[in-house]
This record gives C-alpha cells, sequence and structure tokens, in this order.
C-alpha cells in the first residue's frame, strides 16, 4: 500500500507559487563546485544534473531521493521562479530538511516533500494527481545524514545498531539477516549484492561468531570480516565494505525497487521530459543501462531475423555519455569517485502506466 501524503499540488497559474525572479542568494551557489548546503551535506553531480534534466521556469520535476535536498535546492535554483519540485524520499527523517529547506528559501508550493519509495512513483501520482513531469532524478547513493548517524548502522567507522534501514518504522534490520539466514545464504548474499569475492570465508566467520554472542552492532560485525578476511593490507577501502552494501542492499530490497522505479519514471515522464540516474556501484549502473538501452531500442526482433517486424516505439532516447565526477569534485566530495549519471530523454510513444 502507499504511504499517505499530503495535497498535491494547486492546479492553476504560479500565482500561488514564489513570485519573482530568482533570489540574490541562490539556494545552490556554486554548483561547480559542489559547495554543500548548511548541514555539510554534498551533492554529487549536481551542476551535471541541471545540465542533463535543462530545468526552466514553469515546469515540474521529481526528485526521487531527497536525501539532504542538495539535487532539489539546484533544480529549484535552475527553474526559478515558479518551477517546483516534487520530493520524495524513503526516509522519513528527511521530511525535516524538506521543511526546514522550504521554510529558509521561502519556497511556498515550489517544494512539496513525500515519505515514499521512488518505486511506487505510479501510485503515488494516482493520487496526488501530479501532472506528468518535465524531469526526473534518481540519486541512488546514501545521504550524508544516514552515513553520518551511527543510529542508522549504514556505516562501519561509527559503533551503532546493526540496521541499516532506509525506514527505520518498516522493515527488518540487517542484525536479523545476521542472526536468521544459512551459511550458504549468507554467502549467496554477499556475493550476489556485494560482488565480494570472498564471500564464503566471510559468511563462515559469522556464523562462527554469532554462535558466541548474537552479532548486533556494526562495529562487531566490521572487525569479524577484517579478520577473516586477514585486515586490509594497505586496501584503499575497508574490507567490510562490500558486506555493508550487500547488507543494506538486501535489507531495503534496492535492486527490486530500482527496477520498478525506473519502469515508473519513463512512464511518468511527460514527452521531451529528462531522466537523470546516478548509480554508485556496477550493480545500480547495469540495471540503470539496461533499462535505459531497452526503451531505446527500436528493434526486439531476434537478431537472426533479417527483417524488423516488430514495429517497435523506443519510449527513451540516450542523452550523451555516462558522466563520471571530475578531479576536483572527486577530491573535495571522495563519497563521488564511483558515481555515474545517465540521463535519458522521454519520447512522444505512448505507455499505458499513466495514461
Amino acid at each position: 500500500m502507499a504511504p499517505t501524503i499530503p495535497p498535491s499540488f494547486p492546479q492553476g497559474s504560479a500565482g500561488s507559487l514564489l513570485a519573482g525572479n530568482r533570489a540574490p542568494n541562490s539556494l545552490v551557489p556554486d554548483l561547480e563546485h559542489n559547495a554543500s548546503d548548511s548541514s555539510g551535506h554534498l551533492p554529487v553531480l549536481a551542476a551535471k544534473v541541471v545540465a542533463g534534466l535543462r530545468p526552466h521556469d514553469g515546469g515540474i520535476y521529481l526528485d526521487g531521493t531527497f536525501g539532504g535536498g542538495g539535487h532539489t535546492c539546484a533544480i529549484l535554483d535552475a527553474s526559478a521562479p515558479t518551477g517546483r519540485v516534487v520530493a520524495l524520499d524513503a526516509d522519513p527523517a528527511a521530511r525535516n530538511r524538506a521543511e526546514s529547506l522550504r521554510d529558509h528559501g521561502a519556497l511556498g508550493d515550489r517544494l512539496e516533500f513525500v515519505h515514499g519509495n521512488f518505486a511506487d512513483v505510479i501510485a503515488l501520482r494516482d493520487q496526488a494527481r501530479w501532472p506528468l513531469f518535465d524531469g526526473v532524478l534518481l540519486d541512488l547513493g546514501l545521504s550524508s545524514f544516514q552515513l553520518d548517524d551511527p543510529a542508522r548502522g549504514f556505516a562501519f567507522r561509527f559503533d551503532g545498531p546493526l540496521d541499516m534501514r532506509f525506514d527505520p518504522t518498516s522493515g527488518r534490520p540487517a542484525a536479523d539477516l545476521i542472526r536468521d539466514l544459512s551459511e550458504a545464504d549468507l554467502a549467496n548474499l554477499l556475493f550476489r549484492f556485494g560482488e565480494e569475492p570472498r564471500s564464503r570465508r566471510i559468511a563462515r566467520a559469522i556464523v562462527r561468531e554469532r554462535g558466541n554472542a548474537p552479532i548486533t552492532s556494526t562495529a562487531r560485525l566490521a572487525v569479524i570480516v577484517e579478520n577473516a578476511v586477514g585486515g586490509r593490507r594497505g586496501a584503499l577501502t575497508h574490507p567490510a565494505t562490500r558486506t555493508f552494501q550487500a547488507l543494506r542492499i538486501a535489507v531495503n530490497g534496492e535492486l527490486d525497487a530500482l527496477a520498478a522505479g525506473l519502469s515508473a519514471a519513463i512512464a511518468a515522464l511527460k514527452p521531451g521530459g529528462r531522466l537523470a540516474v546516478i548509480a554508485f556501484h556496477s550493480l545500480e549502473d547495469r540495471i540503470v543501462k539496461r533499462a535505459i538501452d531497452a526503451a531505446a531500442a527500436t528493434c526486439v526482433c531476434p537478431p537472426e531475423q533479417p527483417i524488423c517486424t516488430c514495429d517497435t516505439q523506443p519510449t527513451l532516447r540516450k542523452v550523451g555519455k555516462p558522466i563520471r565526477p571530475g578531479e576536483t569534485e572527486r577530491m573535495t566530495n571522495p563519497r563521488a569517485r564511483s558515481a555515474i549519471m545517465r540521463v535519458a530523454e522521454r519520447t512522444d510513444a505512448l505507455l499505458e502506466a499513466f495514461a
């Protein structure tokens, strides 16, 4: 069931939105250098997101992963004075950040926050009666707020409860998976979602250690993994990185949500609208690439068939090549180092999902 949402944007002219020209102090003062918001949160590829989505005055945009609000600020800036953003986030804590941004920026109805997962865009749109969007952004990375809060259990550099849920009010925490899964299932999870080549060794160590005492903290799990693989040995990343990634993906059903969210995002775009997706590891980017390739395909006939008879109408057109952060951004924001963004544009081919 889709979450309850507040009333939609008022219908009619821009008179109910923020009037006048862009404020002298932009919400995002320096996109090229990835300026942070007041909390220190750094939006990844912010300038490239704006260039890819091409926000304009009067447009309506969906930020499917609000996080710290950096990308939302950039889109609002570029679409001033009357452009609007619907911001979604599965993390209920993001609501306070959105409300603070709306109040601080005197945005009024230009920003609407909805607690929900971008995979549920179709149901959410049906409830709120949003129009088709001029642009949709999906930033698949964790926000700094989640990573820097020990209580959320996403990071091994802090000692906190082994949780990892985007929405702490629903679902099972990572500690439950560590407690309940068999050694074989744990190994499969770490290999499938973390692409961890030492998954069996790590799973064996986890099962052995949980027999001595429950594994409920991030610090203990990180130590178990590090000991299992023989320490860091000069590696750039901590040996528990892939294990934590795998557990987080499994806890939140991220890959299934991404596949569903991409289909919904394509259907939610008006003809000419742009889709921008920022991925942070190969599992995500593979799904994004395949989804865009499939939607942009002009023929789905078998390769051995000499003449096309499928009459396929592509729903997307690829825009440019995949985009990665430049050296300056990677130095300023280390969390951006693995980011890759793909952009596509909606064609006028019909889709029934949002008819």
